[in-house]
């Protein structure tokens, strides 16, 4: 078993539910990324999920859109991240996954990455534009060199969809609570828990839920039905509006309440 194994074994042997974190890499550099991934894991996350930054994030609203852009303007690549990653692994086993797009990863030589990324201490990948129909040359290499492929699944996935992604993914299931981009919003949609029910009594590995989940209470909600939750526009919000000590101040702060909600 992997990090990402142990870590939902460990939480569902307590009782509890993974708490999921998202930030852009390298926003507003590597170096504050790396301090960040400690800090969140002090205050409360089980999971981190480091956003690649792309050029042309298509499944991101416009808070990610502008960490994306953010990131890239401070030079951030993914051989980049790669190093940072490998340096947290000195100080950290919190599983890491790399969150994107396919270019990156195509332009970099799929077995090379994920022979670097699993040498550096990646634990999984989650690539939005690379369904489970188009991966199996990706999840081949990535099967044998131990590195998790996650999938998604969305309120209009069908049967087939759920089968597939059952049969083919590891980690974790990925689900996307609503339909649109990424972006925090006000209430989390009722059908959400009725479909994260029936994706659980039909996939054997984890299911978290994303896309849209911004405070305490809603944490808690999905919480109750879900095995993980997945925070992200909310996080990266501040990096619009804090920096330095301010900006390490106000993601624990969030990151500890969002904790506390899921076990309320």
């Amino acid at each position: 078993m992997g990090r990402i194994d142990n870590t939902f074994a460990a939480l569902a042997g307590k009782g509890k539910k993974a708490l999921v974190t998202f930030i852009t890499a390298g926003d507003p550099d590597l170096e504050t990324t790396e301090s960040l991934i400690l800090d969140l894991e002090k205050s409360g996350a089980d999971l981190i999920e480091l956003g690649v930054p792309f050029s042309d994030p298509m499944a991101d609203g416009p808070t990610i859109q502008l960490s994306s852009e953010r990131a890239l303007a401070a030079g951030t690549t993914l051989p980049k991240i790669l190093v940072t990653v490998k340096s947290v692994r000195r100080k950290t086993d919190i599983p890491i996954i790399l969150m994107g797009y396919y270019n990156p990863i195509f332009m970099y030589g799929v077995e090379r990455f994920i022979a670097d990324a699993v040498a550096a201490g990646v634990d999984g990948v989650l690539l939005v534009d690379l369904p489970p129909e188009e991966a199996s040359e990706f999840k081949a290499v990535a099967d044998r060199s131990g590195l998790a492929v996650i999938f998604l699944l969305t309120p209009t996935s069908d049967e087939e969809r759920i089968s597939k992604v059952a049969r083919l993914g590891s980690g974790f299931i990925y689900y996307v609570s609503v339909t649109g981009v990424t972006g925090a919003r006000s209430s989390v949609a009722d059908t959400v828990f009725s479909e994260v029910q029936k994706i659980r009594g039909r996939v054997p590995l984890p299911v978290v839920v994303g896309f849209g989940i911004s405070d305490p209470a809603q944490a808690g909600a999905i919480a109750s039905v879900a095995d993980g939750v997945v925070v992200g526009s909310a996080l990266v919000k501040q990096f619009e509006e804090f920096n330095g000590k301010e900006l390490h101040a106000r993601l624990s702060s969030m990151v500890s309440a969002l904790k506390a909600g899921m076990s309320a």
